[in-house]
């Protein structure tokens, strides 16, 4: 299943609760919206102040900050509530599903997938999956609508000068691309090792009676240590390439900045910017920046997501144990009887019992010890 058909098939369980949904998503729009008016209100607000003194803008801009942040305030607080409510109610959702499906696989899969794994995808995965479903979404429209409108503003502002600034983004687009696959490929290794840490620890724990009676925390410790090991490996991994991207990021900002103050001096000091632009147009490629940032960064848990996304709906689509059985018992004597039997584990090589023929009696207890 591609990225974009999991992504899709998470949108799915959105969809139930698509009424709080909008509302987060109307809220987060205002919000994004109103990103571009804070440079924009610095223009008029400079020039009507220092350079024409006009005494109408120095009496009604405070009050335009003022308002407009009150208004960021609230869309902030609603938008940031609503996704949180859905978030929760995808992630019950998925939970429910999956132990719905639990209940119903054979035995046989029990015996493939350990323990720990069914409950990590469950616990740990499930969180994970959100991320992709409701966080990566909110990043994405947000500051989305919030670097085009920034662009717009500066276009608007001096198009040449914007245009030379943002030649590096193509730089920094081609960086995102290249840690994708990385991200999701280590992103899978986590989910797997933290898996296999949960099932050590479960059979540590149930079985802590054996294995003081056996003489055998040495050897459990040693499984333990190296699969948590293996989970901070794979964590520092997640994390290095998730970012690897900053410093590219920060340097393109650099040198775009660079470039504005280079550029922009001259033109105001040949009367082609006003002095109110240029600190706009500075405003403006300063609050650009985090939400590149952001929308660079969101990789990192758009891959972590997707890749538990695939163990998440791997368990889901499993296929559910036909229930045939009409037979019932009929004056039981409470006695076994076992002939010819066999049992193999799945994907052994041999057989782990073979011919095997006992009787136990009402009463009797019978053990193979082997």
């Amino acid at each position: 299943m591609t990225g974009q058909e999991l992504y899709l098939r998470l949108l799915a369980y959105v969809k139930p609760y698509w009424r709080q949904f909008g509302i987060a998503l109307v809220a987060m729009v205002v919000l994004a919206a109103t990103e571009p008016a804070i440079p924009a209100l610095l223009k008029p607000m400079l020039d009507g102040t220092f350079v024409e003194k006009d005494p109408d803008v120095v009496r009604w801009t405070p009050l335009l900050l003022i308002g407009l942040f009150l208004i960021r305030g609230s869309m902030n607080f609603l938008s940031g509530v609503a996704f949180e409510w859905v978030a929760g109610k995808v992630v019950l959702d998925l939970r429910r599903q999956m132990f719905e499906r639990i209940l119903t696989l054979p035995t046989a899969f029990f015996d493939a997938h350990s323990t720990g794994n069914l409950i990590a995808r469950v616990t740990f995965n499930v969180n994970q999956v959100t991320q992709a479903s409701t966080k990566v979404l909110t990043v994405l429209v947000k500051d989305t609508i919030i670097v085009a409108g920034l662009l717009a503003y500066m276009f608007y502002l001096n198009w040449l000068l914007t245009l030379i600034m943002f030649v590096l983004l193509p730089v920094i687009a081609l960086i995102v691309r290249l840690l994708a696959k990385r991200l999701r490929r280590i992103s899978r290794s986590l989910q797997e090792a933290m898996g296999d840490m949960t099932h050590v620890l479960e059979e540590g724990v149930r079985g802590h009676k054996v294995i003081k009676v056996f003489d055998g925390k040495a050897y459990e410790q040693r499984r333990f240590d190296r699969l948590a090991n293996w989970v901070r490996r794979y964590n520092l991994k997640t994390k290095v390439a998730g970012m690897a991207h900053e410093p590219a990021v920060e340097l393109a900002g650099a040198l775009m900045m660079a470039i504005l103050i280079y550029v922009g001096t001259h033109e105001t000091v040949a009367g082609e910017l006003t002095v109110g632009g240029f600190v706009s147009l500075m405003a403006a490629v300063g609050l650009i920046f985090s939400p590149i940032k952001r929308l660079t960064s969101i990789n990192e848990a758009l891959q972590k997501g997707l890749a538990a996304a695939e163990s998440v709906f791997d368990l889901i689509d499993q296929q559910a144990e036909r229930d045939t059985g009409t037979g019932q018992l009929k004056e039981a004597q409470g006695r076994l009887r076992f002939r010819n039997v066999g049992f193999r584990y799945p994907l052994a090589k041999r057989d782990a019992l073979k011919d095997v023929s006992f009787e136990a009696a009402p009463g009797e207890t019978v053990a193979l010890v082997g």
